[in-house]
């Protein structure tokens, strides 16, 4: 995340409270920061160290990206003894919804070098954890079934060119499950001297690990956060660099079925007043 110039505060009664649980100091400074596209947050400095406050923002529901602050709490407090999520300190409710206040992480999100992040997913995908998280999408079926929801909120004429585009085939669900981010995006990727961190839990599942594979390699969503998408090269190395041949396999086969999902996921943020989807959405389509 990075700093904004002109940064607004929480509510102040909202930073009462925080202050009443001794968790932000008197005096305590917060800044803006931006990331994500969907909550408010801000980092909190002063005290034993930067903190994060997140303030869930009750928007309407997205077809693709869960937004449960319940979620996020449960998964920080699980993967903690990994070292590669932030310290979770609290949460709460405020009139304005749900909070959570965490360390800050150090670092700038991903920009290079795919093989430390297909490292982190690896290792992600590999624990041994307990959340209950939902069902995530598994196969083509289910991908082409969520993509058809999607599209059926859809108005414009791009609709019926994307319905026209649905992959042939079929790939079966597989029984090789595990907790997964579910919005492995570049700006949820935070690399620092000392490590990755791997920020805002609030959409994960259990789920297939090609889902979180997709996710990071996704044009579209590398043009929205990195600036362009990954060279076939750069994929190449992060593929290989995740090291199971057999869900790399997997995810080849799925690709297609990734992208028509997406596709349908730009065309709604488009028709929702998201202007800079347009780009991202033939991206996604060229992928096809």
């Amino acid at each position: 995340m990075k700093l904004l110039p002109a940064p607004t505060h929480p509510p102040s009664d909202l930073i009462d409270d925080l202050r009443a649980r001794g968790l932000v100091q008197p005096g305590a400074e917060f800044q803006t920061l931006y990331g994500g596209r969907t909550n408010q947050v801000w980092k909190v400095l002063g005290g034993s160290g930067d903190k994060v406050l997140k303030l869930y923002r009750a928007t309407p529901r997205n077809p693709l990206f869960r937004n449960d602050p319940e979620l996020e709490a449960l998964c920080l407090r699980a993967l903690e003894p990994t070292g590669f999520v932030p310290r979770l300190r609290a949460t709460g409710t405020h009139d304005t919804g749900h909070w959570v206040f965490y360390d800050h992480a150090p670092g700038s999100p991903w920009q290079e070098g795919p093989e430390s992040v297909a490292g982190l997913l690896r290792e992600l995908h590999r624990l041994d954890v307990s959340v209950q998280a939902p069902d995530g999408c598994n196969g083509s079926r289910d991908l082409a079934e969520h993509a058809e929801r999607i599209l059926s909120v859809c108005t414009s004429d791009t609709r019926a060119r994307l319905a026209q585009l649905r992959p042939k085939g079929h790939v079966p669900a597989t029984a090789h499950t595990c907790l997964i981010h579910g919005d492995t995006v570049a700006g949820n990727i935070l690399v620092a001297p000392t490590g990755i961190t791997l920020i805002d839990w609030q959409c994960p599942a259990w789920g297939d690990l090609c889902e979180d594979i997709a996710m990071f390699l996704s044009p579209a969503m590398q043009r929205l956060y990195r600036g362009a998408p990954l060279s076939g090269p750069e994929e190449e190395r992060f593929l290989a660099a995740y090291g199971h041949d057999e869900t790399v396999a997997r995810y080849r086969d799925l690709r297609p079925w990734y992208a028509w999902r997406m596709a349908a996921y730009c065309l709604w943020r488009i028709e929702n007043g998201a202007a800079d989807y347009a780009q991202t959405l033939e991206l996604e389509i060229a992928a096809l």
